[in-house]
């Protein structure tokens, strides 16, 4: 009986082929794994990301003395409770928190919501000179904050909200880098084929923003929320400028602990502890969402 050796040829060789290539991916995606060497330094890396949080969990726990001896205490002492009552005592700080958690969630809402229609309209409409207004745009991130500090504050005056949070909210409803940081998404997330079609089928530009835009962008106006809520949290200028001790921010508040001849750090750090507590908790409950949101917008789009 004959066999047909070119027909087996045929088949062999696409096998060997296909095993061929088996072999290259297999060996490309051991390669592209991370080895010990990656995982220590990355390991060491988170370690000393973490070592200021937890030095300020070991100052605050502490006694004024025992921070400041020679070397200093690493381990958590027991004083934690009378420092942050002594920080309660010195500053009100749970107004302070509720005064910063309404000033960062005004803000962030308001900086995205700005922010999205802005990007919108400079990427996707057709807006005469887009590119000059968004060179201005950046442009005034290169103007120092403290350069507008007398007529802002002058303004803030004028409308009678000075030592009121609306002054701190109004300034930041609206932000450069959150104009172009949702421009950039919505140029690369968002179709162009997608706003015609809105418009073929007849849709008003609003209709459009909501319907086809507001879905796409949900995952860039989330990560873009949690960097300007972390923003308006830590800003400390401003607010120490145009607030009063009666109602301070989180930051203006841990201004006025320690004060004395002597600054007293435990209590300091126990304040700086229970200012910062909120913010870590958020970020370790809506970090990874967030993150996983960003992956796939990138994915759908």
């Amino acid at each position: 009986m004959a066999v047909d050796t070119t027909s087996t040829r045929a088949m062999v060789v696409p096998a060997e082929k296909a095993a061929l290539r088996s072999g290259t991916v297999r060996s490309r995606a051991r390669a592209r794994q991370a080895g010990p060497v990656v995982y220590t330094l990355l390991a060491v890396i988170g370690l000393l990301s973490l070592f200021p949080l937890y030095w300020i969990i070991v100052a605050s726990s502490r006694t004024n003395s025992e921070i400041n001896s020679v070397p200093p205490p690493l381990i958590p002492g027991a004083n934690l409770f009378d420092n942050i009552v002594a920080a309660f005592g010195q500053a009100n700080i749970g107004l302070a928190l509720i005064n910063s958690t309404w000033v960062a969630l005004m803000v962030a809402i308001g900086t995205v919501l700005t922010s999205a229609l802005a990007g919108f309209a400079l990427s996707h409409l057709r807006v005469k000179g887009r590119n000059v207004w968004m060179i201005g745009i950046l442009g005034t991130m290169m103007i120092p904050l403290q350069l507008g500090i007398i007529p802002l504050f002058m303004i803030m005056a004028g409308i009678n909200l000075v030592g009121n949070p609306w002054a701190v909210v109004l300034p930041y409803l609206a932000g450069a880098f959150g104009v172009y940081f949702m421009r950039q998404y919505l140029d690369t997330a968002l179709p162009m084929e997608l706003v015609e079609a809105g418009y073929v089928d007849g849709a008003s530009t609003r209709r459009i923003f909501w319907s086809i835009v507001f879905p796409i962008a949900r995952p860039g106006m989330a990560v873009l929320a949690m960097l300007t809520f972390m923003t308006a949290w830590n800003d400390f200028f401003w607010p120490l400028v145009v607030l009063n001790a009666s109602n301070p921010t989180a930051q203006v508040a841990i201004a006025q602990l320690g004060q004395g001849y002597v600054h007293d750090r435990s209590v300091i750090m126990a304040g700086t502890l229970v200012c910062t507590l909120p913010v870590v908790i958020a970020f370790a409950i809506l970090g990874k969402q967030i993150t996983r949101g960003l992956l796939q917008g990138a994915v759908k789009a």
